[in-house]
């Protein structure tokens, strides 16, 4: 199976074009190395996955026919219990950090808008 369609049917990517994106791109390693979309994978190949902040180390499980809903999915492969907490750490730093960053409020009111545009107004 080829590796842009192995990482569209485990649901790391939503698309296949963004899977070819990332693997041209040097986000997605096979057993260590760069590799190219059309590559073939095998049971049981090591693969190292980077996705914004998130990095994936997974083996792969099994080969599907067809994408799968994602909780099969999850069984396509196996990650390593470093990978995980590793992940969800970065995780956790990023939830304290968009709590700790300023909070959205409402939209401003009709007067408050009037005085923004006031305030804003280019003079003539």
């Amino acid at each position: 199976m080829r590796l842009d369609k192995w990482l569209w049917a485990a649901r790391f990517f939503k698309t296949r074009k963004l899977a070819v994106e990332a693997i041209n791109g040097g986000k997605v390693h096979l057993n260590g190395q760069r590799t190219k979309p059309g590559k073939e994978i095998s049971h049981d190949a090591q693969l190292r996955i980077h996705k914004g902040s998130l990095e994936w180390d997974i083996k792969v499980k099994v080969l599907p026919k067809q994408r799968r809903p994602a909780s099969e999915a999850l069984l396509f492969y196996e990650e390593s219990n470093e990978s995980i907490s590793r992940r969800q750490s970065i995780a956790a730093e990023l939830r304290d950090q968009r709590i700790a960053g300023p909070q959205q409020t409402e939209k401003p009111s009709k007067r408050n808008r009037r005085m923004i545009h006031r305030f804003t107004k280019k003079p003539e």
